[in-house]
């Protein structure tokens, strides 16, 4: 028997039946469901150093578990010192079993090491169901020895659903696991 992380079974076991029961659903189609999660980051000082870039790039591959791909800068800034083409940061999509895997991960053991953690904020759906959610330091993930960093950054973690309304992302993310503030 092929493996199943246990977020993927959880939906279709339980959450599938919950979405339907609050939103009164039709048909199971309809239900909302993640279709990816996009972890990036920006390395503002890349335009002095090219070697951060490649640190990023090793930091998200190993938290991830898959390749980063360095992302570059769509036009001339000439404050910045920046030109055309010159990567600026990195950037990694996950779908399907590393999707769930990571998002499991996040949720049991990233988000509680964070210092004086009460939850993550509601506030960052865009209204069309997509979440954002900054990330202050990626030491909160056990994957990163502490030792190897040359420097603490954040990231963003972009949670992409198939729901038409904030609402119903939210309530799909909290089955999910992940620990809204309580306002």
């Amino acid at each position: 028997m092929a493996y199943i992380p246990r977020l993927k079974q959880e939906y279709k076991e339980r959450i599938i039946k919950a979405l339907e029961e609050e939103f009164g659903y039709k048909n199971v189609m309809q239900v909302p469901k993640l279709d990816k999660i996009v972890l990036s980051r920006g390395v503002g000082a890349a335009v002095a150093d090219k070697k951060l870039v490649d640190h990023a790039l090793d930091e998200l591959t190993t938290i991830t578990g898959q390749k980063a791909v360095s992302t570059l800068s769509k036009k001339d800034v000439a404050a910045f010192k920046l030109r055309k083409g010159m990567p600026i940061g990195a950037k990694v999509t996950l779908r399907g079993e590393r999707m769930y895997e990571f998002l499991d991960r996040l949720v049991t053991v990233a988000l509680p090491r964070v210092r004086d953690f009460q939850g993550i904020k509601a506030t960052g759906f865009d209204g069309r169901g997509n979440y954002n959610l900054g990330v202050t330091e990626q030491i909160i993930f056990p994957e990163m020895n502490i030792d190897k960093i040359n420097r603490i950054n954040g990231m963003d973690i972009t949670f992409v659903t198939s729901a038409g309304t904030d609402k119903e992302a939210k309530s799909l993310l909290t089955e999910l696991g992940l620990p809204f503030k309580k306002n």
